[in-house]
């Protein structure tokens, strides 16, 4: 057999082709998840799907699996005492149960260059949360079910901006607290 330099060029090409997409898919691809929610001091009890019986203590965040389309959810207090049957449909890759119909808020953070963060946020709708003006436009639900966001409650905002030429934005779904700790922090009035 000859040196053939074409082919050695070809499979070292194909080999670093098959080891980019494996470290992109172990370590950078994002995951699609759905979560359900627990932000109160109150243990819960629910079946998704009339599947078996699951736990959610306090301040805990479970995932599960969903599929799409129709899904029907039981949530049981702390005494397995029925507190609602349920049903939702899931259209998306991800998203969050909010079995305790407590507020969350979906926050939309911008990135890009030349980004001024303080008139953006004039220029967006402000929001009432205890009587208090946060601007941002952040979107309050306390729903069963929302899948409108990027980011989980259990996910934080990318840390790097990768080369973003305009100005962008990622939705994140948050607890109210995590939201008034998070505006606080980010923000810095």
């Amino acid at each position: 057999m000859k040196n053939n330099p074409s082919l050695k060029g070809l499979l070292i090409a194909g080999v670093a082709f098959i080891v980019a997409f494996g470290i992109y898919f172990l370590f950078l691809a994002k995951k699609n998840y759905y979560v359900v929610d627990n932000p109160t001091p109150n243990t819960y009890y629910f079946k998704i799907n009339n599947g078996s019986e699951a736990v959610i203590s306090s301040g805990q965040y479970v995932h599960v699996d969903l599929n799409k389309g129709k899904n029907s959810i039981q949530v049981f207090d702390q005494n397995k005492k029925m507190l609602y049957d349920s049903a939702f449909e899931v259209n998306k890759l991800r998203g969050l149960l909010n079995i305790t119909h407590q507020d969350y808020y979906v926050n939309d953070q911008y990135y890009g260059y030349n980004l001024k963060k303080d008139s953006l946020l004039t220029a967006l709708d402000k929001t009432v949360i205890d009587g208090k003006d946060y601007y941002g436009g952040a979107k309050r639900f306390n729903k069963l079910y929302t899948e409108d966001f990027y980011y989980n409650v259990d996910e934080d905002y990318d840390k790097v901006i990768k080369n973003v030429q305009q100005v962008e934005s990622r939705s994140k779904v948050f607890r109210k607290q995590d939201f008034l700790n998070y505006y606080k922090e980010y923000y810095k009035f």
